[in-house]
């Protein structure tokens, strides 16, 4: 099966707005369907119909 990369450019709500990292292409998804911990900038891999986090990003700037 194929995979993909995404990057996520925007969340509202609920919702992300994830963007493919090949054709550029967006998909506006539940955030439920995406792994624990994606935030803004979050990169994801999706095979297998599966979502996994790849890299957090904006995780990494937050507040200890």
């Amino acid at each position: 099966m194929k995979q993909r990369e995404y990057l996520v450019i925007s969340i509202e709500g609920d919702y992300a707005r994830i963007q493919d990292q090949k054709d550029h292409s967006e998909i506006f998804i539940a955030m439920a369907l995406l792994p624990e911990g994606t935030n803004l900038k979050s990169r994801l891999r999706w095979e297998n119909f599966t979502y996994t986090l790849l890299d957090s990003t904006y995780a990494r700037f937050l507040p200890i």
